[in-house]
């Protein structure tokens, strides 16, 4: 019934009577808005950096990968290549040759991850778009018969070996001879050829730390396989939606059978979105204490203004209101207090969110990190799910209180 409500709204907004209940109210309500606050703006700003993580992942990853369902290699017919090409939604397509490989310059070695890849390869990714050094190529033809190459190396690659790319001399790679033992010299046991770096890219630590980019002939010439034979395929797409990439995805799974698989960027990465939904539910979690102990301050400010207002509920009673109208009463002052302090913190969260959007006010620090500001990314179901969060726990409490100071009545 509304004088309930409006009873409830005096209690809150009383101008002529100010007392210690009505600051504490307050506080509470201040208490509620902050965490609501808090739960925002760590929300959008571990989803910003979450998919600054992704985009970084999704220079280097394809949209789709096709690689055999076992073994570790296959032979691309005739046929294959240009119906794969051919399938609705498929913008280009790159072959990839993929092993570990030996790699040495003067002094210094490491064991990388070689990855060969065709002409094609740049429009699939966007690798040539990241690299802090150099520039993308990966071979050159001096004349008809001799062809020099070059290889792109991950950052940490590059600085381990002591890289430039204007040294003259070139770094050695070593890959195990297929189906040969180990022999008594590198001869024996290695193929090796030789290639000069041309450039770093810097995209994650992970992919920094392992990978190396060459020509695919190079990296069969190393590996003894044929001109068509390849680890994998990357594939680009030209869709607008998830809807439409899982099309083209079944679309590849029905034409190359249960051979391959065709992954997407989440199944090329899984322990990382496995790690990052976890630690996001984590954070939800942890987040949700901080929501929980706020409303134990409503519990305490609803429960001082129960027994500040004994008169006014003896007058009440007097007037012929039930004790469950009371009750209902200060369960929609406690609601009430709630609810303006939930709105109030989505709102500030949303204006400091969007400030640091805008102007970066919060900066990463120093000048190896790759946006200057921690990004900010807000989400519509972040502002719905954290109003539903805290309105069911500070429900919860009010209820809870209400229900006992009213017992038996």
């Amino acid at each position: 019934m509304r004088y309930r409500f409006f009873i409830a709204r005096r209690y809150v907004f009383s101008r002529k009577h100010k007392s210690v209940i009505n600051i504490i109210s307050w506080i509470s309500m201040v208490g509620v808005g902050v965490s609501a606050m808090a739960l925002i703006i760590v929300l959008s700003v571990y989803n910003g950096i979450g998919e600054l993580t992704q985009s970084l992942f999704n220079v280097f990853d394809p949209e789709l990968l096709v690689e055999p369902s076992e073994g570790k290699t296959f032979h691309l017919s005739a046929d294959e290549y240009p119906a794969i090409e051919a399938v609705d939604g498929v913008d280009c397509v790159s072959q990839i040759v993929e092993e570990n490989a030996w790699i040495t310059f003067r002094q210094n070695q490491a064991i990388v991850q070689l990855r060969g890849v065709d002409d094609n390869y740049s429009r699939v990714t966007g690798l040539d778009t990241l690299l802090y050094e150099g520039t993308y190529v990966l071979k050159d033809s001096m004349d008809e018969e001799q062809i020099r190459y070059f290889m792109l190396c991950g950052a940490e690659v590059y600085y381990n070996l002591g890289l430039s790319q204007h040294a003259h001399n070139p770094v050695s790679v070593h890959i195990p001879k297929r189906g040969a033992s180990i022999g008594y010299s590198m001869e024996e046991a290695f193929n090796s050829n030789y290639s000069f770096p041309a450039g770093y890219f810097y995209i994650q630590q992970d992919i920094d730390s392992r990978y190396v980019v060459a020509d695919i002939d190079f990296a069969r010439s190393l590996l003894d396989y044929d001109s068509n034979e390849c680890t994998s395929l990357a594939v680009a797409l030209n869709v607008e939606n998830q809807r439409q990439l899982r099309r083209v995805q079944n679309n590849l799974r029905a034409l190359l059978g249960d051979d391959f698989t065709v992954k997407d960027r989440f199944e090329q990465q899984p322990l990382y979105y496995k790690i990052f939904r976890s630690e996001r539910f984590g954070i939800i979690l942890i987040l949700s204490l901080i929501v929980l102990i706020s409303t134990l301050n409503l519990i305490a400010s609803l429960s001082l203004l129960i027994i500040d207002k004994r008169k006014d509920i003896a007058t009440l009673r007097s007037l012929g209101m039930r004790y469950s109208d009371i009750r209902r009463t200060f369960f929609n002052e406690g609601m009430l207090i709630a609810l303006i302090g939930v709105l109030c913190g989505l709102l500030l969260g949303f204006v400091i969110c969007l400030l640091q959007q805008q102007f970066g006010i919060v900066k990463m620090g120093g000048g190896e990190f790759v946006v200057p500001a921690f990004p900010v990314a807000m989400r519509f179901t972040d502002f719905v799910g954290t109003a539903l969060l805290v309105l069911l726990l500070s429900t919860g409490a009010v209820f809870f209180t209400t229900r006992r100071a009213f017992k038996g009545k």
